[in-house]
């Protein structure tokens, strides 16, 4: 199948790897210093190339950014009848985008990347397949993340923001007011330099990414939830209460059974 990859960054290249082995390849990107790393594929940095390669599939690993936008420049050079997919973990306006594209489209999210996890061995993430779409791409990436050990979940365009909103919301907050109240530590502990290794990590990430997960309609009610058990703990330190210590600590442990 020949298949175009919309971004050479961090995700755009590991699925370029990923696919160019067993599929005719191209990665477009503007920018042909990004394109230096790839490699049995085409390289593309005009759009009118896309014309001639003729794509069955498109696979749009812009940063969520440009996520619309690369999708709008590239549907003019695209045959009818092309599948248009997406990677991003925001899906903020691709639901309405795909239904007037006038393509069949695939939407998923692989749970993992770049900055943690570890590319040559993902047999412990997860990837998020949108039911709606078409059976065909959904079939498509379904055999792909299958092929890498993933654990796949479908879940509808709803189901998705909701849980994006308590997987990625709740520990980037977290994360955010840890690092909020830092201080230079000269003999930190094993505990707090994890917490500091997940803090650069997180803010190694562009801005507009973090700022668009935590834009997420559903991101207030959890973190209204982190309030209330905040206040419940302070409440608890406050008054030195022993026994509401044990239970709080007991429900914490049930929860990360």
């Amino acid at each position: 199948m020949k298949i175009l990859i919309l971004g050479a960054g961090k995700m755009g290249t590991f699925f370029c790897d990923l696919l160019s082995f067993d599929h005719e390849v191209a990665v477009y990107d503007p920018d042909p210093k990004r394109l230096r790393f790839t490699f049995n594929t085409h390289r593309f940095t005009l759009l009118d190339e896309i014309d001639d390669f003729d794509p069955k599939l498109v696979i749009n690993a812009a940063t969520v950014k440009y996520t619309l936008s690369a999708f709008e420049a590239v549907m003019p050079h695209l045959s009818p009848g092309t599948i248009v997919s997406d990677i991003a973990s925001v899906k903020t306006g691709l639901p309405e985008f795909y239904a007037t594209c006038g393509h069949p489209y695939v939407s998923t999210h692989p749970m993992f990347g770049p900055t943690f996890a570890s590319l040559s061995n993902l047999s412990n993430e997860n990837a998020i397949i949108i039911t709606e779409g078409d059976d065909l791409g959904k079939a498509f990436f379904r055999q792909l993340y299958s092929n890498l050990n993933l654990h796949i979940e479908e879940y509808s365009f709803k189901e998705h923001d909701e849980t994006i909103a308590y997987s990625l919301s709740i520990p980037f907050a977290s994360t955010l007011v840890f690092g909020s109240i830092m201080k230079h530590q000269d003999a930190p502990g094993t505990t707090f330099k994890r917490h500091l290794a997940i803090a650069h990590g997180l803010m190694s990430e562009d801005d507009y990414l973090l700022t668009e997960i935590l834009f997420n309609p559903n991101t207030s009610g959890q973190l209204q939830l982190i309030r209330e058990n905040l206040s419940k703990l302070q409440e608890i330190i406050d008054k030195r209460d022993s026994v509401a210590m044990k239970q709080y600590l007991d429900k914490v442990r049930d929860n990360l059974k």
